[in-house]
């Protein structure tokens, strides 16, 4: 029986090659959708685990940078922080992956495709949303999800038959991407606890100074210093060299799919500088109304894609909206990157909604603004509240005046 595996290289994934392989005879190819964070090493060894634990065969498929273009760009262009704090790294990914795996069955005839997501996680929703929504007919499995086998279970299983476990013993559950790198497990199952050291990957020991320098277009980045990079290069770029600065390190607490609390630890340096970036040049060309509004759909966005509703077509139409909301959102951002932490020095563009008046604030009035409009102003937008507390008085029989 041939069957396509969507395979991390991690411990559940790796497990389920060799038990599919032994225990159901299944002939298995492991499929690894690259949606970034791996180096060539990675993915040498990934492929070389995959065939060791007896996969007839492992595919990678390059999907970087659709990637950026169906996904991140709208994070970006959304400034999604999950809870105020995560930018939604590795679960945004699910749709495109699980999207990639029915694409590839479909092409090669595969009797089921598998997935190695557990009962207790977001993934589970991810993957079995998509693959519904585009792919009904296709035969889907989810062996760890359906015989709850606990990771202690799956480990101790490889070394009884002598097969290779990934590195940490797969103490911790560590995915990497564009977007940035989770780490579940551990220490993190206990709300008060925090990581070792050097349980830590792209930020450990991150320390030093940095002055950066960003243009955008249209919401996207496009430089980095004065050179111009394809958003993939350029996002791989800024989580290597922030990342070694320390940034975009983080934990996050927040409410699952499935309803329970749920926490990891993330790493996400290009995230954390780009939308750090871009929120503070919208701040300088957008209006306030569009500003707002924006930021509250951006919440119901990044909410949608954490439940697992890529392929929802109410996305889409934000994605529209989005779209417009960017039209203006050009111009240059100057950062410090500071042993972890990040700093907007400085912004700049031909659409600022600051240079276009001759107001200072706290100083000088605009051409043509009336010294007198602010009490004006004030007057009627306190006037709702006189007239609450007038009302008040006049049912408790008190004179006003």
């Amino acid at each position: 029986m041939r069957v396509l595996l969507a395979y991390s290289g991690g411990l559940d994934t790796s497990y389920l090659v060799a038990w599919l392989t032994r225990e159901r005879g299944c002939e298995v190819t492991a499929l690894t959708v690259d949606c970034g964070g791996f180096d060539q090493d990675d993915k040498l060894a990934i492929a070389a685990r995959a065939v060791a634990l007896g996969a007839v065969a492992h595919r990678f498929v390059d999907s970087r940078r659709e990637m950026f273009d169906r996904v991140l760009r709208w994070l970006i262009a959304a400034n999604v922080r999950r809870g105020g704090v995560y930018p939604l790294c590795v679960g945004a990914e699910r749709g495109l992956q699980a999207e990639m795996l029915a694409r590839v069955a479909r092409e090669n005839d595969f009797r089921a495709v598998v997935h190695g997501c557990t009962a207790a996680g977001n993934d589970q929703v991810r993957f079995e949303a998509a693959l519904s929504t585009i792919a009904p007919g296709l035969e889907v499995w989810a062996p760890v999800r359906d015989a709850r086998v606990s990771r202690e279970a799956e480990r101790a299983w490889l070394l009884e038959h002598d097969l290779p476990v990934p590195a940490a013993g797969g103490r911790y559950s560590i995915n990497a991407g564009l977007w940035g790198l989770t780490i579940g497990g551990g220490e993190l199952h206990d709300s008060s606890l925090s990581l070792p050291e050097d349980v830590w990957q792209w930020t450990r020991g991150g320390h030093g100074e940095k002055i950066v320098k960003l243009r955008f277009e249209e919401g996207v980045p496009v430089e980095m210093d004065g050179k111009t990079y394809d958003a993939v290069t350029l996002v791989e770029r800024i989580n290597r060299e922030a990342g070694r600065l320390g940034v975009g390190r983080g934990y996050h607490l927040g409410d699952t799919v499935i309803g329970i609390k749920g926490r990891i630890a993330f790493e996400a340096p290009a995230a954390e500088v780009l939308i750090a970036a871009h929120r503070e040049l919208e701040k300088l060309v957008l209006t306030e109304e569009q500003r707002f509004w924006k930021d509250h759909l951006g919440e119901v966005y990044g909410r949608r894609l954490h439940q697992g509703l890529f392929h929802d077509p109410f996305q889409r139409d934000l994605e529209a909206f989005f779209t417009s909301s960017q039209a203006r959102v050009s111009g240059e951002v100057t950062l410090r990157l500071r042993h972890g932490a990040v700093l907007v020095e400085g912004v700049s563009s031909p659409y600022s909604l600051m240079s276009a008046s001759d107001a200072k604030y706290g100083e000088m009035v605009g051409t043509g603004m009336s010294p007198q409009g602010a009490l004006g102003l004030a007057h009627a937008l306190a006037r709702p509240a006189r007239l609450h507390l007038r009302a008040g008085a006049l049912a408790a029989g008190e004179a006003t005046s």
